[in-house]
């Protein structure tokens, strides 16, 4: 008989970004090797719930055929984008939602495997483990409160130190921790023991086919969130200071500083930049592939080190060099694997500089393509991932029977 797993979590297909799209890799995978697995998530609204009334983003047949495996719980709170306190009351929101469903729920599970941020979505696995009597695995995607203090949306002492022995608490409840970056690892020192790391990663039948560029202009790409955790100043000074080159920038970009960025470039009235509306991943990947750089920036602030953002691994499945403003863990991997250039000082000059080097050093370009190729194909395809979280699983299953 199948193991039965309950996968819970905030986001999920079709919902752009690196959240919705690691957990349905991971459901879509796990399914393939025989588990019957159940999701808990809300209705798509990430980064807009507007988006997904349009039927491009349901393009996974193997999972539009799925309803019955799929429970949404339905969220009244919406508007949460721009005042922690909505945010705060939306996230308890969902977490009531979900922890109410666990306790009329009639199954039974093997495990349940939660992942986190939000901590309050994690905080209902662990709920659903003790209902359920399971073991249960937290999927870490980044450090959550740490990552509020990065974007500055809340510093408030005493409720951050709340927080965080709400993290510690659920740390200790979990049976086990997956984790996307090794940065995390120092963070999760009193939990080294049960830690594995499986990064965000591609399904090989993603990866976009090897077909030659349609253009011969060099671009440079820019696709995801463009939120708080973003230097949005350092972005559009690249973007001003690359006028004067024939360098076409693509954006394909969504969050609260799309549309102030969107308003400058319309001011300055730039005739190299071209705006693409929120696509699907499938649409996006081919978009990519079709670039000659991706660019990649994060604020200054110390939690950002320990991440490795879904962008970047996009980027270098498409063979996309990266330029990126980063450090810590994601600046290691681009400089050791020689995948892209690092701004060291994260100044638009820096960075201006290495789109130009790379722009005038096509051979360049070209081994830094052949690595990327290698090195997804190594280290960061779901295809192998998968064998890890499968012996993982089996070998906890195997604790309880």
């Amino acid at each position: 008989m199948s193991k039965k797993i309950l996968l819970i979590t905030q986001n999920f297909y079709p919902e752009i970004g690196s959240a919705g799209n690691r957990l349905k890799n991971i459901y879509l995978m796990l399914q393939r090797k025989g588990y019957d697995v159940r999701v808990l998530t809300t209705h798509p609204s990430y980064p807009e719930k507007d988006f997904y009334h349009n039927d491009k983003f349901w393009d996974e047949e193997e999972l539009n055929s799925e309803d019955k495996r799929i429970i949404r719980v339905a969220v009244k709170n919406k508007k949460y984008a721009f005042s922690f306190i909505n945010r705060l009351i939306y996230y308890l929101e969902i977490m009531s939602r979900m922890i109410i469903f666990i306790f009329r729920d009639k199954n039974k599970y093997d495990l349940i495997y939660v992942t986190t941020p939000p901590i309050f979505v994690a905080f209902s696995g662990v709920i659903a483990k003790h209902k359920y009597k399971s073991k249960m695995i937290l999927d870490i995607r980044d450090l959550w409160p740490d990552s509020l203090k990065g974007v500055g949306v809340f510093k408030h002492s005493l409720i951050i130190w709340f927080f965080k022995r709400v993290e510690k608490y659920i740390y200790k409840k979990s049976d086990h921790i997956v984790i996307n970056s090794k940065g995390f690892q120092n963070h999760l020192l009193d939990q080294k023991e049960k830690i594995t790391f499986i990064p965000n990663s591609a399904r090989k039948e993603e990866l976009p086919n090897d077909d030659k560029k349609t253009t011969e202009q060099f671009t440079v790409v820019f696709a995801g969130n463009l939120g708080l955790a973003q230097d949005i100043n350092v972005f559009e000074n690249i973007i001003d200071k690359l006028k004067d080159h024939d360098i076409k920038v693509i954006i394909i970009g969504y969050g609260v500083n799309k549309q102030k960025l969107e308003k400058s470039i319309a001011e300055k009235k730039f005739q190299h930049v071209e705006f693409i509306i929120p696509v699907s991943r499938k649409e996006c990947l081919e978009i990519m592939a079709q670039c000659d750089v991706g660019i990649a920036t994060l604020n200054h602030s110390v939690i950002f080190e320990t991440v490795l953002p879904g962008r970047i691994i996009d980027y270098l499945s498409c063979k996309l060099p990266v330029v990126a403003s980063v450090s810590g863990y994601s600046k290691e991997l681009i400089e050791r694997e020689e995948v892209g250039l690092i701004a060291s000082t994260k100044t638009s000059n820096e960075m201006v500089s290495h789109i130009l080097h790379l722009y005038k050093n096509p051979k360049l370009v070209e081994s830094m393509k052949r690595n990327c190729g290698t090195f997804i194909e190594k280290n960061f395809l779901w295809d192998n991932n998968i064998l890890i979280l499968d012996e993982l699983i089996k070998n906890i299953i195997k604790k309880v029977n």
